[in-house]
C-alpha cells in the first residue's frame, strides 16, 4: 500500500518521527477536549440544547481563534519554534485544567468559553508551527509526502482522542470535568515530547528573528495584504480554496443536524444518543484515514480538478439518498462518505496551494485558509440554527447542501476544461 510505504520512509527520519509524536499527542488533546466542550454544551442532562446554542458556542471558539490565525504565521518567523511547542502545550495544559475546575463549579457559560477559548487561542499558533517546523526535519524531495501524511495522522489522533474522551465521558461521574483533565495531561505529554528535540532544530534562523514585537505585528498586516494579492494571481489556489470552503461549510450544518438528531431524535436516553454520536465521529475518522490512502490514486486517474468533482459530485448524490431517511444507519453510511470526501478535498486542497504558491508567501496564505476554514464552520452552524427545527429533521437544510455540493463539482469540472494544467501531473507524489 503505497501510504504505509510512504510512511515508513518517513519515520526513519528521527526528527520527523520526534515532531510528529508531538503533532500526535497535541491533536489528540484537542480531540478530547473538543469532544469535551461539546458534550458540555450539548449533551449536559441541565441543559435544554438548541442550534442557536450550538452555533453561539462555535462562533465564541472558533471566530476569535481566526482573528488570530493569520498573526501566528508572522510570529512564529520570529519565536523559537521548539519554544512554542514546550510553552504553548503547557499553557494548555493550566488551563484546560482551570477549565475542569469550572465545569465542576457550575460557572456562568460566559466564564466557561472564555476558559474554553484560551485553549484554542494558543492552539493556533502549536499547528501553524507543526507546519512551518516540517521542513526543518524532511527533505526537499520528501516534503509534499510529509504534507500529505503528517496532518493526515493528526485527523486521525484527533479522532482517536474523540473516541477516547466519549468513553470516558460515558462511564465516569463529573465525567465533562474528567474528560477535560484527560485532555490536559494530553497537552502536558506532548509539551515534554518537544524536549526530545533541539531548541534551535525547528527555527527559524536568528538572523531572521525580529526582535521588536510592535514591528513583528505591524508587518503581519503589510504581509496579509502581499499574501492575498499573491493568491489573486494564483488561480489553481484560488479555486481549491473556493470549493474547500464550500465543503466546510456544508459539512459544518450537516455537522449541527446530526448533533441535534443524537440529542433529541433518536433517543431520549442523552447517554445513548452520545454514544451514537461517538460512533459516528469515529466512523467519519475511518473516511479520513481512507482518503488518506485513496487520494493520490484517485488524483493519479482523475487529476486535481477531477477528483474535487469525483468527491463534490459523490457528496451531492449521496448526501440527499443517506441523510433524508434521517435514521441512524444511513447517517453512519453518511458520515463514512463525508469523511472521505472532505478529508480528500483538504488533502488535495492542501498540495495545490503548497505547490501553486511560492515559498515566501505560503504561511500567509495557510492563515488565509485557515480563517475560511474556520469562518465558513460557524457560519454554517448559523444557518442550520435558522433551518433547523429542535429535532435537527430538515429536509430544506439537507437539499441545500446538496445543491453546494452538486455547485461545487459543476465549477470544478468546468475549469477543468477550461485550465487542465493542474491535471497533467500528480502533486500529492513526490
Amino acid at each position: 500500500m503505497p501510504v504505509v510505504r510512504d510512511l515508513r520512509v518517513l519515520l526513519r527520519l528521527t526528527d520527523f518521527r520526534r515532531l510528529l509524536t508531538v503533532r500526535l499527542l497535541s491533536q489528540a488533546a484537542d480531540g478530547v477536549y473538543q469532544v469535551a466542550l461539546a458534550t458540555y454544551v450539548v449533551f449536559s442532562p441541565e441543559k435544554q440544547t438548541s442550534p442557536a446554542a450550538i452555533a453561539s458556542a462555535m462562533a465564541v471558539l472558533l471566530l476569535p481563534y481566526s482573528l488570530i490565525g493569520p498573526f501566528a504565521g508572522v510570529l512564529l518567523d520570529r519565536w523559537q519554534r521548539r519554544q512554542v511547542f514546550l510553552y504553548g502545550n503547557l499553557l494548555r495544559a493550566l488551563l484546560a485544567s482551570c477549565t475542569a475546575l469550572l465545569i465542576l463549579a457550575s460557572v456562568p457559560d460566559w466564564l466557561f468559553y472564555a476558559s474554553a477559548l484560551s485553549v484554542t487561542a494558543v492552539n493556533r499558533f502549536v499547528l501553524a508551527g507543526l507546519s512551518a517546523a516540517l521542513p526543518r526535519v524532511v527533505d526537499a524531495d520528501r516534503l509534499v509526502m510529509a504534507n500529505s501524511l503528517s496532518p493526515t495522522a493528526g485527523t486521525l489522533a484527533a479522532t482517536a482522542g474523540g473516541g477516547l474522551a466519549f468513553a470516558v465521558r460515558l462511564l465516569s461521574d463529573n465525567s465533562n470535568a474528567v474528560v477535560v483533565l484527560l485532555g490536559a495531561a494530553l497537552y502536558l505529554c506532548s509539551a515534554l515530547a518537544s524536549l526530545r528535540m533541539g531548541r534551535q532544530l525547528l527555527g527559524p534562523d536568528q538572523e531572521l528573528q525580529q526582535r521588536r514585537m510592535l514591528s513583528a505585528i505591524a508587518s503581519t498586516a503589510r504581509g496579509l495584504a502581499s499574501g492575498v494579492r499573491h493568491l489573486a494571481s494564483r488561480k489553481p489556489a484560488v479555486r481549491v480554496l473556493i470549493a474547500m470552503t464550500l465543503m466546510r461549510f456544508s459539512y459544518g450544518a450537516l455537522t449541527v443536524m446530526v448533533l441535534m438528531l443524537c440529542r433529541y431524535a433518536w433517543y431520549e436516553d442523552e447517554k445513548d444518543g452520545l454514544a451514537l454520536l461517538g460512533i459516528a465521529i469515529a466512523i467519519s475518522g475511518a473516511g479520513f484515514f481512507a482518503a488518506a490512502v485513496v487520494t493520490p490514486w484517485a488524483v493519479e486517474k482523475l487529476g486535481t480538478y477531477g477528483w474535487l468533482v469525483a468527491c463534490a459530485g459523490a457528496a451531492a448524490v449521496l448526501e440527499p439518498a443517506l441523510g433524508l431517511p434521517f435514521a441512524p444507519v444511513p447517517i453512519l453510511v453518511a458520515a463514512f462518505v463525508l469523511g472521505l470526501i472532505t478529508q480528500g478535498a483538504k488533502i488535495t486542497t492542501d498540495t495545490v496551494i503548497q505547490t501553486s504558491v511560492d515559498d515566501a508567501y505560503r504561511g500567509r496564505v495557510f492563515s488565509l485558509y485557515d480563517v475560511l476554514f474556520n469562518v465558513a464552520f460557524v457560519g454554517a452552524a448559523a444557518v442550520a440554527a435558522l433551518m433547523l427545527p429542535p429535532d435537527g429533521r430538515s429536509i430544506q437544510l439537507v437539499l441545500l447542501v446538496s445543491l453546494i455540493y452538486a455547485a461545487i463539482a459543476a465549477a470544478m469540472a468546468r475549469w477543468n476544461r477550461v485550465d487542465a494544467a493542474p491535471q497533467g501531473s500528480n502533486p500529492l507524489r513526490p
